[in-house]
């Protein structure tokens, strides 16, 4: 995901916010965590895909 994310951006990515599904449990977000950083990213936050979705839908509403 990484490289596909500096494919589309034409820079480097060293910052991420990953999205899980609301249903993931602890363990299974600090694996997803785990792995962002395994690729080399400063991972600031796990956000729920459905927090993900208001989020940009306020945005795009601005």
């Amino acid at each position: 995901m990484k490289e596909t994310a500096e494919d589309f951006l034409g820079e480097k990515v060293r910052d991420a916010v990953i999205t899980v599904p609301a249903y993931f449990k602890d363990a299974q977000r600090q694996a997803t965590k785990d792995a962002g950083v395994m690729a080399g990213l400063n991972v600031i936050r796990i956000i729920n895909e459905p927090t993900a979705a208001a989020l940009a839908y306020g945005f795009e509403r601005k």
